[in-house]
């Protein structure tokens, strides 16, 4: 097992370098120039020959190519162009938010689309598995967009005078105050990593207001949350819903399970003892690939729900060419997406031990 992670990180090492190559490539074919898009008006011949200087846009591509990789081997992502601040500080500050809206997205997609496959598959060629996959092919035909002006307009206005409100934007209430983990547990003092990770979890509300007691902070940011992680976790429901049913029908029909049931077992015994752990694989495999979906859909979700992630931060960044941020966020995102891949082929060994990792 420990061998097989070992490679299996080793082989991502060129993986990474491939995203870096292509990312940095693709920003700097992008029309438009840095300098214009940062100082408008006062884009004179001389200020941007600076501003290059300053950013180091001045030298040839493999130049900086050279230089921005030997920036990340010391861990340094470089200054954003646009805020002038290093950009793991803005990873720090809006990062929490995309991977808070990915989290209760998945969970969401997991929990509806599990259980609505077992509901169809047990339910085969009955209405309840026809109304099922209805629901299943509709949420991947609605675009993220749509359903998120659809839910903010049922929720926030429709739903106004009724207790099923909801938020339909920002991540909480208006003036609504609360306490960082290092100020509610006295360690405002504290530097270094700890305290960074401190400072991220803090900005992930709903785990803040958990881990330090303020649940009125909890419910409030959960309540901001519930929109726009419906509208992100619909598309991989109904892919996780989709697959689960075909999947756990493969199972069902192999031999093993009809000598359990000739045996006289419950259906229910059989259908998740028998069938379900063994129809996980393809299903744990589409669950890892969402992750992807979900962070690269955060883009629009964020910008309809006015939510401050890295999925705005990278829109505006396009906008406004800053090569850094963008750089800096396809590289964190492609480590979070390896990291879950990896997670998931360990999986395999332990929901089927006929698989060797080894």
């Amino acid at each position: 097992m420990i061998r097989f992670i070992i490679r299996r990180v080793l082989s991502s090492i060129p993986v990474l370098l491939g995203v870096i190559l292509i990312v940095f490539t693709l920003v700097r074919v992008l029309p438009g120039d840095p300098c214009v898009a940062a100082l408008g008006e006062k884009a004179t011949p001389e200020r941007c020959e600076v501003f290059k200087e300053r950013f180091g846009l001045n030298e040839p591509l493999p130049v900086q190519l050279g230089i921005y990789v030997g920036d990340l081997a010391s861990f340094d992502l470089g200054d954003s162009i646009r805020y002038s601040r290093p950009v793991s500080d803005i990873l720090v500050e809006r990062l929490p938010t995309t991977v808070e809206l990915t989290i209760y997205a998945l969970l969401f997609a997991i929990i509806v689309g599990v259980t609505l496959g077992i509901i169809s598959a047990y339910r085969r060629n009955s209405i309840v598995d026809v109304v099922t996959m209805m629901v299943a092919n509709l949420g991947v035909s609605i675009p993220v967009f749509v359903l998120g002006l659809i839910l903010a307009f049922t929720f926030a206005i429709l739903l106004k005078e009724t207790p099923f409100v909801l938020p339909p934007s920002g991540r909480l209430s208006a003036g609504f105050r609360f306490e960082t983990i290092p100020e509610a547990w006295g360690l405002l003092d504290l530097q270094g990593p700890f305290r960074v990770l401190l400072d991220f979890l803090s900005r992930m509300y709903t785990v803040n207001g958990l881990i330090t007691g303020q649940f009125d902070l909890l419910v409030d940011a959960a309540r901001h949350l519930i929109l726009p992680a419906l509208a992100l976790g619909t598309i991989p429901m109904a892919i996780i819903a989709r697959m689960t049913r075909s999947s756990l029908l493969e199972v069902l029909g192999q031999d093993y399970v009809r000598t359990a049931n000739a045996k006289g077992l419950r259906p229910r015994l059989v259908l998740f003892r028998h069938g379900m752990r063994n129809a996980l694989l393809p299903v744990v495999t589409v669950i890892g690939l969402s992750v992807g979906g979900l962070l690269s859909g955060a883009v629009l979700t964020e910008t309809i729900f006015g939510l401050t992630g890295m999925g705005l931060t990278v829109f505006e960044s396009i906008t406004a060419r800053d090569y850094i941020v963008i750089q800096g966020t396809a590289i964190v995102i492609a480590i979070i997406y390896v990291i879950v891949n990896l997670i998931v082929d360990v999986s395999y060994g332990f929901l089927d031990p006929r698989v060797r990792l080894s």
